[in-house]
């Protein structure tokens, strides 16, 4: 994927120091998470209805082994979640004691923490964390709308921060619940030769959960970057349906084979994983803080490149993608005939089973055809063909002068969620490792550098130097996944008249700390 301009100004920074406003919070994306909430509330309440009516049936192996994929991965997820609560409530009890005295500290705010801490563990005993943080999502975002100007920035930025963690969280639950759930209905619906109510509105309630999901992630992903175009809720739409079609084809294919071959689909699940796990881990992907959480979460990716493609580096992912489909594509085919040539005549018939190799192909062509309109048409860079993502020729017609030593613009500066103009290609210039493979090989030197420029007046308010490489896309920014930056971060934009801007450590920058600058 490529970077460039986005919304809310052109590059560098503004001459005075005029901050561009922050994005603002619309009605549409309070609408957006409570349709997201709605998807987790009818995703877990209808394996729970359907599990009961296994139970009061008598199916107590079917009942066993659905209820197992809705409180494993779901227990799995609270703890997660709570475990960041903990983090991030006992940091914040530590700062404001600190800065307090014992008297307070010890009065009624201590009796508050205590509540707090017995509602967050009730909440996350019910196993309703992400509903808890869906609602705080909501609800900061509403804040920012209403508070004035400071305090919406600062609302913003704790609400993208609640935004990444729940889309985090969900990401993991629905390949950990989801996914198996849904192989799982549709193999009993292959075995009973039948479709009961409950068994449909389960397997889609898991399917849209699981395309939901992905559109969500890369959504937030996108609208958390800076340097990356945001993602319209029209390319959601798409992505959601092109997720949706190819995602059905695979738990179909899944569910036939696994009906007629259940070790041998074991062994094939585990083969896929353990192959797509080291193809990721041969990509030297950079997500995580430390190596072993960064082996943990390719783990996990592992998991979702079973059932959906999943971009987790950077660059044109065309490619791979299309290495991914093909494979894909093999698979889905191999294991439908595979079925087609080994199925129980006596419960299925010719027809249906050709009903059901059709659904298949069909299905995949469908979300295929949607991922095609959705790089052509809906891609947040823009058309694949046209002049903002074209090739090399388009990108040397719209080539920037590069900066002037010494200017403003020569120090990368990255900024709050949307709250600055994004880098441009002329500020991207002096990075090395950066340089367009399509500039000119011979260039005129002009006759006279120009004069350095004296250096900008104190007039761009606080900085907050990183002392970190900035992670490149699709990974996360340091300060959405290390909570300690997250918090420090969070305090220091609290108590400053204006809205830090975020540096992280780039080879052009200055390495003095000016009286204005913060370093974490």
């Amino acid at each position: 994927g490529g970077g460039g301009g986005g919304s809310g100004g052109g590059g560098g920074r503004r001459a005075g120091g005029a901050s561009p406003p922050a994005r603002r919070y619309r009605l549409r994306d309070g609408c957006w998470v409570l349709c997201a909430l709605l998807v987790c509330f009818a995703d877990g309440a209808s394996d729970l209805w359907l599990a009961a009516h296994y139970y009061v049936r008598g199916q107590r192996w079917w009942f066993g082994l659905t209820l197992l994929f809705v409180l494993l991965p779901s227990l799995v997820v609270q703890l997660l979640s709570f475990r960041w609560f903990v983090y991030d409530f006992a940091a914040a009890g530590t700062k404001d004691s600190a800065g307090s005295t014992k008297d307070s500290a010890r009065g009624p705010r201590g009796c508050c923490r205590l509540c707090v801490w017995l509602l967050q563990g009730l909440i996350h005993l019910l196993q309703l964390g992400q509903v808890w943080r869906y609602l705080r999502t909501l609800y900061l975002g509403l804040q920012s709308r209403w508070q004035a100007e400071h305090r919406r920035r600062h609302f913003y930025w704790r609400m993208m921060f609640e935004s990444a963690d729940i889309s985090m969280l969900r990401l993991l639950e629905t390949f950990l619940k989801s996914a198996p759930q849904l192989v799982l209905q549709l193999s009993i619906m292959v075995q009973q030769n039948s479709i009961e109510p409950l068994q449909g509105l389960s397997a889609s309630a898991s399917l849209v959960s699981l395309a939901w999901m992905i559109a969500s992630y890369q959504k937030v992903l996108r609208d958390s970057r800076e340097d990356k175009m945001p993602m319209s809720y029209k390319g959601a739409v798409v992505q959601i349906l092109w997720h949706l079609f190819t995602i059905a084809a695979r738990a179909i294919a899944f569910a036939l084979f696994a009906s007629v071959f259940q070790l041998y689909f074991g062994i094939f699940i585990v083969t896929h994983w353990c192959i797509m796990t080291f193809w990721i881990i041969q990509g030297e992907t950079d997500f995580c803080m430390s190596k072993w959480e960064e082996i943990i979460y390719n783990m996990v990716v592992g998991i979702i490149y079973i059932f959906c493609w999943f971009n987790v580096k950077e660059g044109r992912s065309r490619y791979r993608m299309g290495i991914y489909y093909i494979i894909t594509l093999s698979e889905n085919a191999a294991l439908t005939i595979l079925w087609f040539l080994y199925y129980d005549r006596e419960t299925t018939s010719d027809f249906n089973a050709l009903i059901l190799v059709c659904v298949v192909s069909s299905s995949f062509a469908l979300g295929i055809f949607f991922m095609f309109i959705y790089y052509c048409l809906l891609h947040p860079n823009g058309p694949i063909f046209s002049p903002r993502t074209g090739g090399c020729i388009f990108r040397q017609r719209q080539q920037q002068p590069p900066p002037v030593p010494g200017s403003p613009a020569d120090v990368a500066v990255t900024s709050p969620p949307r709250s600055l103009p994004r880098t441009t290609g002329g500020e991207r210039e002096g990075a090395p490792g950066e340089r367009d493979s399509c500039v000119p090989v011979f260039q005129v030197r002009p006759c006279a550098p120009p004069a350095p420029a004296a250096r900008a007046p104190r007039t761009e308010g606080p900085v907050i130097r990183i002392d970190l490489p900035r992670k490149k896309y699709p990974a996360w920014d340091a300060h959405f996944i290390d909570r300690r930056l997250r918090k420090t971060i969070l305090a220091l934009e609290y108590a400053s008249p204006t809205t830090p801007r975020l540096q992280y450590r780039t080879a052009g920058a200055p390495q003095e700390v000016l009286e204005y600058e913060t370093t974490v």
